[in-house]
């Protein structure tokens, strides 16, 4: 396992504390006959604004509640594993952009349920590993869209989106507006891939690397051509005259030395 990803408490503790809090909030629903719906979003009303905050904590029955658990499970299992540094921030504020685009867009009626933060981090995860192209995240991407690829059908209206069991369209389009937009912010310097040669950097000429250059625009091998030289090119000899006169004296042939003295 590559040092980035690191199994630790959190990852299985996170979307277990999540799904489990989902769980208790729709008991306290049940146990004190407590109609939690009407603090959810309610779009272009000031009083609807709470349900931007409480809306993924609140589900109309316990079918809706099981059907949002598990993808919540694997989601931020998913989103702890692989970004454990951003897991928190895509949450919180996935909660919040997601909410109050169902706020501004949605139909008039409440909008509750925690499908718009599975759309967060569907969206969330499948563009940032098509983003930082690193090889283990793009396969997560395409695990996810592979998995969770029809979830994008819902966030068009459809004959379903009306009646007693209404789909949030609308929330499932913040979430994945959302989710995007988050991918865009934050960044992933650990996942960049390190430069080992000259030829991945993004300027590099090939034309005035040595190497390439025997190799010709087919892939071929050639050789590279002579410099030729010039036929004016001037030549430097090993030799220097000189214009001023010089005089030589002859002498004798012999040894020009003072006799020794007794």
């Amino acid at each position: 396992m590559e040092k980035h990803f690191k199994f630790t408490n959190s990852v299985i503790g996170l979307p277990l504390f999540f799904v489990v809090l989902l769980w208790f909030v729709f008991w306290l629903q049940i146990r004190f006959d407590i109609d939690f719906v009407e603090n959810g979003i309610y779009p272009r009303t000031f009083s609807g604004l709470q349900g931007v905050f409480f809306s993924p904590f609140i589900h109309a029955d316990i079918e809706h509640l099981y059907n949002n658990s598990i993808p919540l499970l694997i989601l931020l299992t998913a989103l702890q594993f692989f970004y454990a540094e951003q897991s928190i921030k895509v949450i919180v504020y996935g909660i919040l952009i997601s909410g109050c685009i169902t706020w501004s867009i949605g139909r008039e009626n409440y909008h509750v349920g925690a499908s718009g933060l599975i759309y967060v981090l569907f969206s969330f995860v499948f563009f940032k590993g098509i983003l930082t192209k690193y090889n283990r995240l793009v396969a997560l991407s395409l695990a996810v869209i592979v998995v969770y690829g029809g979830l994008v059908w819902y966030v068009f209206p459809s004959p379903e989106s009306t009646g007693n069991k209404s789909i949030s369209w609308e929330g499932h389009l913040g979430g994945l507006l959302a989710g995007f937009f988050l991918s865009l912010v934050y960044k992933t310097p650990e996942y960049k891939k390190v430069i080992k040669y000259d030829w991945e950097h993004p300027d590099f000429d090939a034309t005035a690397d040595k190497f390439m250059q025997r190799f010709d625009e087919n892939g071929n091998f050639v050789n590279i051509p002579k410099i030729e030289e010039f036929a004016d090119q001037q030549v430097f000899v090993s030799y220097y005259t000189i214009n001023v006169p010089v005089k030589y004296e002859i002498v004798s042939n012999g040894k020009n030395e003072s006799k020794p003295e007794f």
